[in-house]
């Protein structure tokens, strides 16, 4: 790591915990819809208030991997497709290939597409929401978990054993521009941006979803 990467480099700043929550053994994907972060339990998906922390709503569908909203719908990563559910029914709407027949990891909505992480490839594919064509292919040098975009920018959240952090990278050639190192044993297994200030992190199997601050 040279001087430059290293001061982009900083502790992440865990404003406030979520959960666990009630039959949530572990958290998978984490979006957000504005109002309310949605975090994919395995069985479920569990709408969390951020004001009170309290579950607002469960939607039974599996949810194993990412999560993501395109402003109208949720999408979420079931085995080796993704569906499309209506946030108020709970209703699949569609179903499309998940590009990485069943190692996909995060996901979010961005510019009209998907975009989802795979976690061993250390890749990220842009992809379109209505066939599931692989678009575009962006490299990391790290495990890819959750993923998105906030004001230009492409994060991701990488865990490797006790080690995690989210990461800031240059969509054109993956190079790392900064990151956010989380406590150790504390794991990032989705990420969303409130398009403001703050991700939202998946816990993992602590079940829980934690805040971090956004870098100004």
């Amino acid at each position: 790591m040279n001087s430059k990467q290293a001061s982009a480099v900083q502790a992440a700043e865990i404003v406030r915990e979520y959960g666990p929550f009630p039959d949530v053994d572990a958290v998978h994907g984490v979006t957000w819809d504005g109002k309310r972060i949605w975090a994919a339990s395995g069985a479920g998906l569990v709408a969390i208030d951020p004001g009170s922390g309290a579950p607002a709503k469960v939607l039974p569908c599996p949810c194993d991997a990412g999560t993501a909203f395109d402003g109208t719908y949720l999408y979420q990563i079931a085995e080796r497709r993704i569906d499309k559910i209506d946030p108020t029914s709970g209703a699949v709407l569609a179903s499309i290939p998940a590009p990485g027949n069943g190692s996909d990891s995060g996901m979010t909505w961005a510019e009209g597409s998907l975009w989802v992480g795979q976690y061993r490839d250390r890749k990220i594919h842009r992809i379109d929401p209505q066939t599931g064509a692989i678009l575009r292919t962006i490299e990391s040098n790290r495990f890819v978990t959750g993923v998105t975009w906030v004001d230009g920018q492409l994060w991701h959240g990488t865990w490797e054993g006790d080690d995690s952090s989210i990461r800031r990278i240059d969509p054109d050639n993956g190079a790392m521009l900064q990151e956010l190192h989380m406590p150790t044993g504390t794991g990032v297994s989705g990420l969303e941006s409130d398009g403001a200030d703050l991700f939202y992190c998946g816990g993992g199997s602590t079940g829980k979803v934690r805040a971090v601050r956004r870098p100004k």
